[in-house]
């Protein structure tokens, strides 16, 4: 995708305006992007589509067991259709929601695509496991064309998370009411995740207070449910060209560059609560912290879209939890031998 200047180059502007500004750019011409082969235009999306439901699957239907001292590998063909429906369904509606908005703005995108997790060798060459615990590291579309101005970056940015939001609700609620309340031991072992407000409510409504001595143990869709309710927070910040970047630069333009250097430390300020936030600390840093201007950024968003701002807010803080995964640095110096050394 590319740009040239009106007939007569430069000087036949008659805007006005100087060329750093651009609301000047705005009357450019854009150059189309000659025809793509079907490989391009969806043949590869849906490749990894397919990898990534096979992959989402086996993540969620397989399942070790240690009996008698031999490893048995059982296959929950429900669990693997409540995982990859409910977590696939929310990604799509995600990326789907921001492909049709560029599609409503004229935009040029890619369908989106879906990143399969590479499995490796976990019980010897018998049983391998994905990477990723849910079989998959989320999805993304890429833009190719130039943002026209900034009410199509808000609405471009704020589709998604939105839509995937919608779609989550739902399978929290089916994913909370498979869950069952269990005795928790001292020595329990497994997975802990800490819940955001929206899951807190959901299951008060569902099961009622839960005893401290107690714990909710959700299936395979219920951990869809968190993950979408996860990864929707994670879009929600308003750092660079993340979705909440991009509804950020479009109703603040000249404090969004603040905004989002606050956030990135703020980022990195998590790492306080354990390990897990620390990759993505990282990637924050590296997707970067100031947001390119639209062609047109002089052009109003109006109070609706301040409204339907308010709305992203909210979604971020229902579904953000600082703690995701209850795993301590004392918990990571341990499992890793690091205490041990440091006595």
């Amino acid at each position: 995708m590319g740009s040239s200047f009106p007939p007569g180059g430069p000087a036949a502007d008659s805007s006005g305006l100087p060329p750093w500004e651009p609301a000047r750019w705005a009357h450019a011409w854009v150059i189309p992007t000659p025809p793509r082969s079907a490989w391009q235009r969806w043949g590869r999306s849906l490749v990894l589509l397919v990898v990534t439901v096979a992959s989402v699957f086996l993540a969620g239907a397989l399942e070790p067991v240690v009996l008698r001292g031999h490893v048995l590998l059982l296959f929950n063909v429900r669990e693997g259709l409540a995982l990859a429906g409910g977590l696939l369904s929310i990604l799509l509606a995600h990326e789907m929601g921001h492909y049709l908005a560029c599609r409503y703005y004229r935009v040029d995108a890619t369908l989106p695509h879906f990143i399969p997790s590479p499995w490796f060798p976990a019980l010897g060459w018998t049983f391998w496991q994905p990477l990723s615990m849910i079989g998959t590291f989320g999805a993304f579309i890429r833009i190719r064309g130039p943002i026209p101005h900034r009410r199509a970056l808000f609405d471009i940015g704020v589709a998604g998370p939105l839509a995937g939001f919608l779609v989550c609700l739902p399978v929290l609620w089916f994913g909370i009411q498979g869950a069952t309340v269990q005795p928790l031991p001292a020595d329990a072992g497994g997975l802990f995740f800490g819940e955001p407000l929206a899951f807190q409510w959901v299951s008060r409504l569902v099961h009622g207070p839960i005893p401290d001595d107690k714990t909710l143990v959700i299936g395979q869709l219920g951990l869809a449910a968190w993950f979408g309710l996860f990864v929707t927070a994670l879009n929600l910040m308003p750092i660079g060209q993340l979705d909440g970047g991009h509804v950020t630069y479009a109703l603040l333009r000249e404090k969004a560059r603040l905004i989002s250097r606050i956030g990135s430390w703020v980022c990195v300020a998590l790492v306080y609560f354990g390990p897990s936030w620390i990759l993505w600390a990282i990637l924050v840093r590296v997707l970067g912290r100031r947001h390119p201007p639209t062609l047109d950024d002089e052009a109003s968003v109006g109070r609706g879209r301040a409204v339907v701002g308010v709305v992203s807010l909210v979604v971020f803080v229902l579904c953000f939890v600082p703690n995701p995964i209850v795993f301590s640095w004392r918990d990571f110096f341990e499992a890793t031998g690091i205490r041990q050394l440091l006595r």
